[in-house]
């Protein structure tokens, strides 16, 4: 049974439906992208990791911090948009629509915007700043992500567009804020004895 359309619905059916047309004559894609539309959040996990591996790596105390924080960039980003999607109140694609692929279990929350695009836009932005290499790499997968939760008809394109954009923005407007007293602590944290933690540089200057 579907629940009623929005304008907002009405808008994305014309592109959903050319890419779960798509998702119909791509049968060879379906187990990649339906794991990782449901799972390639452990390859963003491990992203963040290697972030602050590489940052604590150069000794760089600045983008230490921005790698502390990307992970809670993350967490207040998933946090500010769930208000965001019970205020716009978006059914999923197979809840509005008829005769839609589904290659993923079916779920009652709302799908504007898309939280998984949330999370890879955070990453993606914050990492961009720690190392120019992993940022790119990360927003690449950002991007195929939203593509991913959109083709196993989890999501409608907006979702995901305006999900990487306010996941981005968040951890952006975020960092801001917290800067300067995150990289205090990160320096403090330097000059104890597990400095290893934020600067692996710290044992070979000592010596």
């Amino acid at each position: 049974m579907t629940r009623a359309s929005t304008g907002l619905t009405r808008l994305q059916e014309p592109w959903f439906r050319d890419v779960n047309r798509f998702a119909a004559h791509t049968g060879w894609l379906h187990t990649p992208m339906r794991l990782y539309a449901s799972y390639g959040i452990v390859v963003f996990a491990a992203l963040l990791l290697a972030g602050w591996w590489v940052a604590r790596r150069r000794g760089d105390l600045a983008r230490v911090a921005c790698s502390l924080w990307a992970p809670l960039g993350v967490l207040l980003a998933l946090a500010i948009n769930q208000p965001i999607a019970n205020a716009v109140a978006e059914p999923r694609p197979y809840a509005a629509l008829s005769h839609v692929l589904v290659l993923v279990p079916r779920h009652t929350d709302y799908s504007f915007p898309s939280d998984h695009a949330v999370m890879a836009g955070a990453v993606a932005l914050a990492l961009l700043v720690v190392d120019r290499t992993l940022g790119w790499v990360a927003a690449a997968l950002a991007v195929l992500m939203a593509f991913a939760r959109v083709y196993v008809g989890a999501h409608f394109p907006l979702d995901v567009l305006v999900g990487l954009a306010v996941g981005a923005l968040i951890s952006a407007v975020g960092y801001l804020v917290v800067r300067r007293p995150l990289l205090a602590i990160v320096t403090w944290a330097s000059r104890m004895p597990l400095r290893v933690l934020v600067d692996a540089t710290a044992s070979s200057r000592r010596a």
